[in-house]
């Protein structure tokens, strides 16, 4: 039997919270739920980062950004990775998924964001290419994209025309194997795309709801961008509006692969970047939307669904923790391709495939969260964060204090847990950080610094 076909979807800025079977009560996520009905949806995913490009770098490469090097978003760098003579593949010298696909005999295709560098050109694998420039969305309609290596002006809705060209994709190459990556620009949350009203056709549906799954709390001290979006209903309708596009581009993709005869026989796995917070603790936006920067639940815990009817029981929950660097060896390890896991950088991620086959797997006891200045670690009952050199530092009981209120960092009753959590996230960071990387030590940055 030939390998399973691979459709890896992502969202850009989207939280666990915003699904139906996350219980969401009035964000409508249907096909995003059948997912998870028909699959196995990991309860407690989180991101590496709080920001697109190293989060994209880390799900292709398995690696933290202190290992690959882009440690915040691609866009204010000089010279310019994205587009120009300068331009390069950030992630270029790492072997990654779609390198590894390609060398198995898969068709690679990319419709969406890449965020990665030279993005005029398919890079690791892809032969089939349609994105964008760069990563900031101003909109949703007249976005300005790439194809057949110019750009252009695309006046249709671009969650529509990434849908197209995937299935258009699937169509062409539906007699081989293929690895299809489809990295939404949606909902993504920020800039103008949240002030105009998102004209799709979910818009009437939302106009004049209230929203009751956006928190109304007066801004947090630390915000420093999207003020104008906080606590605004229009926003957060937009924002509804345009996860209902990527939504609809879901359920599209998946009567696609039916109608061809390939529902059996295709691997669907569909996760965000990153989080965002959408009034929640009086944020908006993702952790580099603060200063300090911020790692509120919100913004780092993802969606993660699994569903290949032909492998995985429908109806499961995986409820261990888990990080998008355990998605490289996981999806490699599932489909029998362990073997192609590097082991130089050996990446800290651990394979769940067994869940997923319908058994159990034993999973690290905490993550890691990984963004410039800023360090977390996560367990079952505490989450820990430090900012480096001087702090502000947190600790957050989560099991008594999962909204996180109480800052218990600093507090003597606490001390040797705080020490505790503080030597796991060295010993961590000293055994994986690459030291020309390790911004904590003096090691550089792939895309530009957020100047903390």
């Amino acid at each position: 039997m030939p390998p399973p076909n691979v459709v890896f979807i992502m969202s850009d800025n989207q939280g666990a919270w915003t699904l139906g079977s996350h219980g969401n009560p009035d964000i409508r996520t249907p096909h995003l739920d059948r997912l998870a009905a028909e699959g196995l949806r990991c309860e407690r995913a989180y991101c590496v980062n709080s920001v697109c490009s190293p989060c994209r770098a880390t799900c292709l490469t398995g690696l933290i950004p202190s290992q690959h090097g882009v440690h915040t978003y691609l866009g204010m760098e000089k010279p310019d990775a994205q587009m120009g003579p300068d331009a390069y593949c950030t992630i270029g010298e790492f072997r990654g998924l779609p390198e590894i696909f390609a060398d198995r005999g898969y068709v690679c295709g990319l419709s969406g964001k890449w965020h990665l560098g030279d993005s005029l050109h398919p890079q690791k694998g892809f032969t089939d290419w349609l994105t964008r420039p760069t990563g900031h969305t101003e909109r949703f309609v007249n976005d300005v994209l790439i194809r057949d290596g110019a750009t252009y002006v695309e006046p249709r809705d671009v969650t529509e025309v990434f849908t197209d060209h995937a299935i258009a994709f699937i169509e062409r190459n539906r007699a081989r194997p293929f690895f299809l990556y489809v990295p939404y620009t949606g909902p993504y949350g920020l800039s103008q795309s949240m002030l105009d009203p998102y004209r799709n056709r979910h818009w009437a549906y939302y106009r004049d709801r209230e929203m009751a799954s956006f928190p109304r709390e007066p801004k947090h001290p630390w915000l420093r961008r999207n003020v104008d979006l906080l606590n605004n209903t229009d926003a957060m309708r937009n924002y509804a509006a345009a996860l209902g596009g990527v939504d609809d581009g879901v359920g599209r993709l998946l009567e696609a692969l039916a109608r061809l005869g390939l529902d059996e026989h295709t691997l669907v796995v569909y996760t965000a970047d990153q989080g965002l917070c959408a009034g929640h603790h009086g944020m908006w936006g993702m952790g580099d939307h603060s200063r300090p920067l911020h790692t509120f639940e919100e913004a780092v815990h993802i969606p993660m669904l699994w569903r290949h009817p032909q492998g995985i029981p429908a109806g499961r929950t995986f409820k261990p923790l888990t990080c998008n660097y355990d998605f490289f060896p996981t999806l490699l390890d599932y489909l029998g391709l362990a073997d192609e896991i590097p082991s130089k950088p050996r990446g800290p991620g651990t394979s769940y495939a067994a869940a997923l086959r319908g058994g159990e797997a034993r999973m690290p006891d905490a993550i890691f969260h990984d963004f410039e200045n800023t360090r977390m670690i996560r367990t079952e009952a505490w989450k820990y964060t430090r900012r480096h050199p001087g702090g502000p530092h947190e600790l957050y009981d989560m099991l008594h204090d999962p909204g996180e209120r109480t800052n218990l960092a600093g507090d003597p009753k606490h001390a040797a847990l705080e020490a505790e959590l503080r030597a796991r996230l060295e010993t961590f960071f000293d055994r994986y950080a690459d030291p020309q990387y390790d911004r904590w030590r003096g090691g550089r940055t792939k895309a530009s610094p957020m100047g903390l």
